[in-house]
C-alpha cells in the first residue's frame, strides 16, 4: 500500500515538474475577448436579515510607560564603572 502511494506521489511530482519547467509557450497573438450584448433580465429577490452594529466614540485614559534609552557606548561605560563611587 505504501509503495503504491509513494509511486503515485512521485508520478504527480514529475508531472508537475514537466508542466512547469519543460514546456515553453510563446504567445504569438494576444487574442481578444468576444463582444457580448446582454439585454433584459432581472435580479433575484432575496429577504436578508442582518445584525446591527453600533459605532461610537469613547474617551479613554491610557497610561503609557516611559522608556530610557542609552546609546551602546554609554551603557558599556556604565557597566565598567565601580558600584561604590
Amino acid at each position: 500500500m505504501r509503495k503504491g502511494l509513494v509511486a503515485a506521489i512521485v508520478v504527480v511530482i514529475v508531472a508537475v515538474l514537466i508542466a512547469i519547467y519543460f514546456i515553453n509557450v510563446d504567445v504569438t497573438d494576444e487574442g481578444s475577448m468576444p463582444e457580448v450584448n446582454v439585454e433584459g433580465g432581472e435580479l433575484p429577490e432575496a429577504d436578508v436579515e442582518t445584525g446591527s452594529v453600533d459605532v461610537g466614540t469613547e474617551t479613554e485614559t491610557v497610561e503609557v510607560p516611559t522608556v530610557d534609552v542609552e546609546p551602546a557606548g554609554e551603557a558599556d561605560a556604565d557597566a565598567e564603572e565601580p558600584a561604590n563611587q
